[in-house]
């Protein structure tokens, strides 16, 4: 049996042993140190989200497909909620090969690859979900993808992940005058100029301390997929509650490039088939989410309402330039390409 070299989430990587791996091109035997009569690869992969969320799910039958599809020469094992660390963790142990994937949101990757923070540019995707899929699945979604070639790591593939929306316990009446109002971030300049257009002031807080931040006024809202605010408990500290679907949360499923290249042809092309098969289900299971929370919101009687089309422009108007400019700061000269394949995509899509 053949496996990738792991460590566990405590240990530190040992650069020296994985780089070893990487250059020879070879598997590490397994710890029972004996060849099945079948050669079988095994992979971890591992993710920040919780086992009832989609992406895991969504996981599970990619694991699935795979080992039946090879015949179980290629099996998942997988590891949700942070297990073998943090977001920093999870993706420099794919680039050095500690770690075999990882299926990590696109706005966790921005300081490891500055181009995918092209996501976080309000409004990238149409609200339409049809166009927004040929937009990732097109030249544009094709061109993030191929950036992470000189990163170590081989993106196969982009899986919707949800559309935050905007929560406040101050006016949301008008999204572009948000004058005074704190809401909290990510570690993203493009967001904090996507808040300072409209006259709102951003902070970048750590998430497991989001609750707190609310709950004393440390902030007055914050933005997130509807899903991840009720599963975090937000909207029991939240008095109003916009569905806008400005920002798109998308998944990078990475693999170590090495290992990759060095698994068969027919295999890699078996596991690209399964995620691109499965994605769609993911998408599904995350609006059956998404549409759950708000109705969970309205419930928890929070004053919820559906930002209009022309409200939508409206703020992608305000904000769209502070915000590409902060891309552009970041990204650089690929960056600006990044953006002219997407600017190039959505005008043949009359966007």
């Amino acid at each position: 049996m053949y496996n990738f070299r792991i460590n566990s989430a405590n240990s530190v990587i040992n650069v020296a042993s994985y780089l070893a791996v990487v250059t020879s091109g070879i598997f590490l035997l397994g710890a029972s140190g004996v060849q099945a009569q079948t050669a079988k690869y095994t992979a971890k992969i591992a993710h920040l989200e919780q086992a009832t969320q989609p992406r895991h799910q969504g996981l599970e039958r990619v694991a699935a497909l795979v080992k039946e599809r090879t015949k179980g020469e290629v099996e998942f094992k997988l590891y949700p909620s942070s297990q073998l660390g943090n977001a920093r963790q999870m993706t420099e142990g794919v680039q050095f090969g500690a770690i075999e994937s990882t299926v990590m949101p696109a706005s966790f990757l921005g300081g490891f690859n500055p181009v995918v923070s092209v996501l976080d540019v309000p409004y990238v995707y149409p609200t339409d979900r049809a166009n927004a899929q040929k937009l990732r699945s097109g030249p544009f979604g094709q061109a993030i993808l191929e950036s992470f070639q000189s990163k170590g790591v081989q993106a196969i593939t982009i899986w919707a992940n949800g559309r935050k929306s905007i929560t406040s316990n101050k006016s949301l009446d008008d999204l572009t005058v948000l004058t005074g109002q704190k809401f909290r971030v990510m570690d993203s300049k493009i967001l904090v100029e996507q808040f300072a257009a409209v006259g709102a002031s951003a902070v970048m807080i750590n998430f497991g301390e989001l609750y707190t931040s609310l709950q004393t006024g440390l902030v007055d809202g914050q933005e997130n997929p509807p899903d991840t605010m009720t599963t975090m408990k937000f909207h029991e500290v939240q008095k109003n509650l916009v569905v806008t679907e400005h920002g798109a949360m998308e998944d990078l499923v990475l693999f170590n490039k090495a290992g990759w290249n060095n698994l068969p042809q027919g295999h890699r092309e078996v596991i690209t088939k399964a995620f691109h098969e499965v994605g769609p289900e993911v998408a599904k299971m995350k609006e059956a989410a998404m549409n759950s929370a708000i109705d969970t919101m309205k419930a928890a009687k929070l004053n919820v309402r559906v930002a209009s089309e022309s409200e939508r422009n409206k703020f992608a108007s305000a904000t769209s330039q502070r915000a590409r400019a902060a891309y552009i700061e970041r990204a650089g000269a690929d960056g600006k390409k990044i953006l002219d394949i997407l600017d190039a995509e959505r005008k043949k899509l009359g966007l």
